[in-house]
């Protein structure tokens, strides 16, 4: 077992529940770490979304292969795994899931336990640099010409934003689909919004200008640029395209997804008409915070002292514009938090997605976010990793 990580320790469990001797081989000296930094130390551990059919949706790769591993373990399925193990998990108003203790500690000592329990035996500080399969077992080739036996092997490995990472892999015949990074928020510099870091709009339309990709959802103004969940599924969902722009691309705001145009210009005249004497800036509308409101305003023509019934229609179109279409140049990306999410990894078509084993090489099994499998942000990457190492454990002893 190769990886120590959400999807290593699932699998590493489960095979050893089914009587199976297990190692789990871990390239630094400790495990499980993006669990202890996910949530912010909480540990999303996975999402409310449960029907297959709806979750395979927030999988901008691997959406059509995870259909059928969902079937067999979802989140209801994940959720009810560590509760039975003495860990209540919670449902947050956004769907995502976390521990009732409010720290992924909770998580890391049950998944410890549990494969203590199990009989799992844990070898840190050890990079395996090659794999062969002779005399009908895999020699895993280590520093200093050290090697260990396994009559079978899963890899969890993780992803890597370096194909290098991958060459092991590729070497026993995989093909590999080059990472790139997932997951991350927009920087842009020098911004007429960046003093109102920390202001959130609860529902948005963001869109990448000369493109069909566009996601809704709550969009947070940072000092560096842009994040929130809408922003957070756009990159997900645009990785390829963004990387391909080397991260310098124009996005589109729309504050009032849920209007078109016209109806915004109706609104805006309702409130012309009910507020004829008061100042445009100190009469907004509700869902855009006060700061911000100001600031479109400014940008639109409207001073501070311009009331409704002073302001011209040129300057009206204008504001009605920066509402709909508000447009802002990004010039790089930041990671988001320390949850450093790729897409890319082990194709897909090269796994029976039924056991997770390699069709290339038969006794090799993959788990988690090794393959080309990633989600957008909300505890649907861990969901994965539950699902093909519960699986993979599984499948692999029998």
């Amino acid at each position: 077992m190769i990886g120590g990580g959400a999807a290593g320790f699932f699998a590493a469990i489960h095979a050893a529940r089914n009587g199976a001797e297990v190692l789990l081989i871990e390239k630094s000296n400790k495990v499980l770490g993006k669990v202890k930094v996910s949530g912010g130390g909480r540990c999303n551990v996975t999402n409310i979304v449960s029907e297959p059919t709806v979750l395979v949706k927030n999988y901008p790769r691997g959406s059509k292969e995870l259909l059928s591993p969902f079937t067999r373990f979802n989140s209801t399925d994940t959720c009810n795994w560590f509760e039975k193990r003495g860990v209540s998990i919670k449902a947050e108003a956004d769907g995502r899931m976390f521990p009732v203790t409010d720290t992924s500690q909770t998580i890391i000592n049950c998944l410890m336990d549990e494969a203590v329990n199990s009989g799992v035996k844990i070898k840190y500080q050890t990079d395996v640099q090659k794999i062969k399969f002779r005399n009908g077992a895999f020699e895993l080739l280590l520093p200093e010409d050290k090697q260990l036996k396994a009559d079978r092997l899963i890899i969890a490995t993780g992803g890597s934003p370096y194909l290098k990472n991958y060459q092991w892999l590729e070497e026993l015949g995989h093909t590999i689909i080059p990472p790139v990074p997932s997951l991350f928020t927009f920087n842009i510099p020098q911004n007429a919004f960046q003093d109102l870091m920390g202001l959130s709009v609860e529902q948005t339309e963001i869109k990448i200008a000369n493109s069909l990709f566009k996601q809704t959802g709550p969009l947070l103004f940072t000092h560096w640029g842009l994040s929130g969940p809408a922003v957070l599924k756009l990159s997900a969902w645009a990785a390829r395209l963004l990387f391909d722009q080397q991260y310098n691309f124009t996005v589109r705001i729309n504050f009032f997804p849920e209007m078109n145009e016209q109806q915004l210009v109706e609104s805006i005249q309702v409130e012309s008409k009910k507020f004829p004497g008061k100042r445009v800036v100190g009469q907004g509308f509700k869902k855009i915070p006060s700061r911000l409101w100001e600031r479109l305003c400014l940008q639109a023509g409207i001073s501070e002292i311009h009331k409704w019934n002073e302001t011209g229609k040129k300057s009206m179109n204008r504001l009605t514009q920066l509402l709909t279409g508000l447009e802002m140049k990004v010039s790089g990306k930041t990671t988001f938090k320390e949850e450093f999410v790729t897409c890319g990894g082990v194709n897909l078509k090269e796994v029976n997605m039924k056991t997770m084993e390699s069709k290339i090489v038969p006794g090799i099994y993959f788990a988690g976010e090794v393959l080309d499998i990633d989600g957008v942000t909300g505890g649907f990457n861990f969901q994965a990793a539950w699902t093909t190492g519960f699986i993979a454990g599984n499948a692999a002893y029998e």
